[in-house]
């Protein structure tokens, strides 16, 4: 193997990665909105305020992960 697969390899499994781990992310956030809903409806504003920003800023770290690892293998 030269280093082309290895560097297409790595990305794959670097993109791979990074989806697992947002979804689980994504999931757990979800889940933990949910339950705060059932909890305390009334406070479904604060609940939600809450739970975005965490959520955007995993969106926007897979984001950033997939195109470091397209990048690799576009650049290379």
């Amino acid at each position: 193997m030269d280093g082309f697969a290895f560097a297409y390899l790595g990305a794959g499994i670097g993109m791979g990665l990074a989806v697992v781990g947002a979804g689980l992310g994504i999931g757990r956030l979800a889940a933990g909105l949910g339950e705060g809903l059932a909890r305390q409806p009334s406070a479904a504003p604060q609940i939600i305020g809450a739970v975005n920003l965490p959520l955007f800023l995993l969106e926007g770290v897979a984001i950033l992960a997939l195109v470091f690892c397209l990048l690799i293998v576009l650049l290379k």
